[in-house]
């Protein structure tokens, strides 16, 4: 079922090694052409588009784009105890997490009389996006609102598929996380068409104005993924989101098994999901294999959990050691990598590139997606190299407040004046000289 790349007595370059590694991906670019009317019809029509299109892609058009308070209100109140308890531990963990992670305001006296201040400010509005399609995600809606909140947003605004089984709103559970969140607007829209509107904004149907956001984020399919390309110039995102990935990189004393069923419960995501073991033991390659193959017929998405783990984009590589498995981790930058090793915090330590690191047996990626406290919202296809998964920075914006009295501005002057100069912009230079030539002149007249 798992492929098997051999890289034993083999030392390749980064750029060789990208190129051998198998890897899921999203090809955002064969669907843009598809998704591309759709932004323009919602960007034209507003919510009367992406209620139509509700209906053709989801089976059902709302009553509204809205969800009313007492459908939100009432979703909280039917939650199943067990699932009502276990969210509000999740977010509790998620709060304790990502308060630690709100920056300071900074002031730096740069020279006597001269500051600059970073002042951190939280985006004004955003728009959260939680999917609705193979399964139902509260635990995203966790992780899209709480950085969210932590961050002092001020205005948020939900976004998920309707559902023709629940009266055209998102689905009960997905309610149920908004109302413990505390979050009161919720729009029944999803796909492309909904980040559409949470660009462009328009009007419900009861003629109150669906305001646009400033920021969409929150994972996706391929069509969400396309209409973020499409409206990034409208809106900041989050990031263009593929395929979900794990990469496991182990040693003799892990336990197939585990690895075998952490494998597996990434495969289940999605058909394209890839799921990589990174092992310098070929015993344990093959007790893995066994495994896999043993038990992924067990779980309810045994079709899927098949096309993922027979995919291109899944398999074992086989490297001559840990060490030569830590550079094979880091040229592939999992958005989840687990380290299962006999010093696995050690070596967790030397991992520059990955989304999220998972440190031994009792870490497993899982734990993670719903109540570690970290954020499920990760990198991936390699962008771990690059970027980070959300936080509360995700939802800050960082600006400079200059402020530099006479004297100070006097001492630097002729530092400006040299440098606009040297740059053919003397207006630069002149812009700082009047001040002083209006000075001096202020001070003859006296």
């Amino acid at each position: 079922m798992l492929s098997r790349i051999d890289l034993r007595g083999r030392t390749l370059g980064t750029a060789e090694l990208r190129r051998t590694l198998p890897r899921g991906a999203a090809d955002v670019d064969s669907v843009v052409d598809t998704v591309r009317p759709v932004v323009e019809s919602v960007r034209e029509h507003g919510a009367s588009a992406a209620l139509d299109y509700g209906r053709k892609f989801d089976g059902v058009r709302p009553a509204s784009v809205r969800v009313p308070a007492e459908v939100i209100a009432e979703a909280g109140e039917t939650l199943d105890p067990d699932v009502r308890a276990a969210l509000i531990e999740a977010i509790r963990r998620a709060r304790i997490v990502h308060s630690a992670q709100r920056r300071s305001d900074t002031v730096t006296e740069v020279a006597a009389g001269g500051f600059v201040t970073e002042k951190w400010v939280p985006i004004e509005r955003v728009g959260l996006y939680v999917p609705g399609g193979k399964a139902v995600y509260p635990s995203s809606v966790i992780m899209n609102v709480v950085p969210a909140q932590v961050a002092g947003v001020g205005s948020l605004v939900v976004a998920s598929p309707p559902q023709a089984d629940f009266g055209g709103w998102p689905h009960p559970t997905i309610l149920g996380a908004c109302a413990l969140l505390g979050v009161e607007e919720v729009w029944a829209v999803g796909g492309g068409q909904a980040v559409a509107l949470l660009a462009y904004g328009g009007e419900d149907t009861d003629g109150r104005e669906l305001e646009p956001v400033h920021m969409v984020t929150g994972p996706g399919n391929v069509y969400v993924t396309a209409a973020k390309r499409l409206c990034r110039s409208v809106v900041g995102i989050d990031s263009e989101a593929g395929p979900t990935e794990i990469a496991v990189l182990a040693d003799d004393t892990a336990d197939p098994v585990h690895i075998a069923y952490d494998l597996i419960s990434q495969a289940e995501h999605d058909p394209n999901a890839a799921s990589v073991l990174v092992t310098d033991s070929e015993q344990l390659a093959d007790a893995v294999a066994r495994e896999v193959e043993a038990r992924y017929t067990v779980t309810l998405n045994a079709d899927r959990v098949r096309e993922a783990l027979e995919g291109p984009q899944s398999g074992i590589v086989l490297v001559d050691s840990i060490d030569a498995g830590l550079r094979v981790v880091d040229a592939y930058a999992a958005e989840h990598l687990e380290v299962q090793t006999r010093n696995s915090a050690a070596h967790a330590a030397r991992v520059r590139n990955a989304g999220a690191i998972f440190v031994g047996a009792y870490s497993p990626v899982p734990l993670g997606d719903y109540a570690a406290g970290s954020n499920h919202v990760l990198p991936t296809s390699g962008t771990a190299r690059h970027s980070s998964g959300l936080s509360v920075q995700t939802f800050l914006r960082g600006i400079h407040v200059i402020d530099y009295d006479q004297a100070a501005l006097k001492e630097i002057a002729p530092t400006v004046v040299a440098l606009a100069d040297a740059e053919g912009l003397p207006a630069h230079g002149e812009a700082v000289r009047a001040r002083f030539e209006d000075l001096a002149a202020q001070e003859e007249e006296k």
